[in-house]
This record gives structure tokens, C-alpha cells and sequence, in this order.
């Protein structure tokens, strides 16, 4: 499944069943001018400190879980593994987490990927969140989008009335590409 947003001076496509991300520019691109790249260290600190929140066992787990379904089988086929397990854990829920609990669970995954030996990152930390709270049927909209200039992808989560849970102000940036859990779709 192919999705794409076109910005006007690039067009992004993004292949969900093989992860693979193109950007199309145009023939004779107009004259734009780019902000100041983030790196993320001075948005979300991710390696610099320890994040906030509590150790959990089921967050330990829920992050196992999503780094096993990504390892396993075809290299080129892990993003769609991933989007099916996160679509699979939003079908089992029966209400909607409280931007309480959603903060919560990422700062428990974020504890816990600090932890891990294993690379992790927004996309491992949002379905890990999505897993660790459909264990309670406890439900959140996994959100994966793009943002321009430079070209970057995030994935988060957020509440049912679209609140990113633990996520810096950038994060309204992004263009949704792809939602998993909204129960408005």
C-alpha cells in the first residue's frame, strides 16, 4: 500500500508493505526556502538523559515484542509486519486511553528502549505504546507522517481527539500519511 503527500516542491511516497520512502521533485521546482534542520537533541533528547517515567515489565515486553515482529522474516517486508501488528492490537481494544494513560505508556516504553540493547526509535516506541496499551484495552490512534524541509518521517501516538501523547510542539509538523486506531476512519 502506497501513500504520498505532495508539498509542492517534492512529493513524498511512502510504501507501507515495503518501508521504502521515494521523494519525487518536480520538473522545475520554485524557489523555497529551507528552516534549520532539527537533529532532535534539543526536541526530544533521545541518548542524552535518562527519560522520565517508571520501569515497566509490560512496557519491556510490548518493546520485545515489536523489535521480534521487525526481525522476523523478510527485511524488506518489516514495516508492514509492523503496521499489522499495530492494527491487530487496536482491534482488541474496548475504550480509549486518557491522555493520562497514553503519556504514561510512552514514557514507560521510552524507559524502557533506554534500556534495550536494540536500536529504537519513534516507529519502535509508537507501536510498542499502541501494544503496551491494547494489553489493557486501553485504545490510541499510532500516527505515521511526514514533515518538509528537510524531508523527515516521525511516527507518535495520540489520543482520540488527536493529542500527541509525550511529544514536542514540532510534532504538529507532520502530515498524517497513514493512521492505524482512529475511530473516526
Amino acid at each position: 500500500m502506497e501513500r504520498s503527500v505532495d508539498f509542492g516542491h517534492v512529493q513524498v511516497v511512502i510504501d507501507y508493505d515495503t518501508g521504502r520512502v521515494r521523494c519525487l521533485i518536480p520538473a522545475e521546482p520554485g524557489p523555497s526556502t529551507a528552516p534549520r534542520a532539527s537533529w532532535g537533541s534539543s526536541e526530544h533528547p533521545a541518548g542524552l538523559t535518562v527519560p522520565r517515567g517508571t520501569w515497566s515489565p509490560t512496557a519491556g515486553a510490548a518493546l520485545a515484542t515489536v523489535l521480534a515482529v521487525k526481525a522476523a522474516g523478510n527485511r524488506g517486508t518489516s514495516m508492514r509486519r509492523i503496521t499489522d501488528a499495530i492494527r491487530t492490537a487496536t482491534s482488541t481494544c474496548t475504550h480509549p486511553a486518557t491522555p493520562e494513560q497514553a503519556e504514561h505508556a510512552v514514557l514507560a516504553v521510552r524507559r524502557a528502549a533506554w534500556l534495550s540493547p536494540a536500536r529504537t526509535a519513534c516507529l519502535e516506541e509508537s507501536a510498542a505504546t499502541v501494544l503496551l496499551l491494547a494489553s489493557r484495552r486501553r485504545s490510541v490512534v499510532w500516527c505515521h507522517g511526514i514533515a518538509p524541509d528537510p524531508v523527515r518521517l516521525h511516527a507518535w501516538v495520540q489520543t482520540d481527539d488527536g493529542t500527541p501523547a509525550a511529544e514536542p510542539p514540532s510534532t504538529l509538523l507532520y502530515t498524517p500519511v497513514l493512521t492505524i486506531g482512529d475511530p473516526r476512519d
